[in-house]
């Protein structure tokens, strides 16, 4: 538990931790609760569905962001974040976005959006996995009293 927890006192994985925990749990309350223009739980599973996604998958990612993102946040168990946070994004990468290419579809010229900003998540993710959550987080508190 010590090693999950232990992480050094370093603002700048702090503020890697909590950009990439805020923009998780919006897009988790979306997809969850149906906040800041989402469709809700139900509507996000049947989106799936439609895609052809198993209904274990809808599930991972609602769960991975919303409560991945609120993890991050407050630092609390960062590195299980990074590690869902990183699954879920190389697996939207294969199953979804591979196809479109590597660009963001800025201009709609695209059939769908392509894999850059996946990309920039899991490389934030993957600092907070093997780094920890930095200054400021629960994990440091937690593994300082221990």
């Amino acid at each position: 538990m010590q090693k999950l927890l232990q992480t050094s006192n370093e603002f700048t994985l702090t503020f890697a931790r909590l950009l990439l925990g805020i923009v998780f749990f919006a897009h988790g309350a979306q997809k969850l609760l149906g906040w800041f223009g989402g469709f809700g739980f139900t509507a996000t599973v049947g989106a799936f569905g439609k895609m052809g996604m198993p209904l274990a998958i809808a599930y991972f990612a609602i769960f991975v962001e919303f409560f991945g993102g609120l993890s991050l946040i407050f630092g609390l168990l960062a590195r299980l974040a990074g590690l869902g946070i990183t699954a879920e994004m190389l697996g939207a990468i294969a199953t979804v976005h591979f196809r479109n290419g590597f660009f963001m579809n800025w201009y709609g010229l695209q059939k769908g959006e392509g894999f850059e900003y996946h990309l920039l998540t899991i490389a934030v993710a993957l600092l907070i996995l093997v780094r920890g959550a930095g200054a400021l987080s629960l994990d440091r508190m937690i593994a300082a009293k221990t």
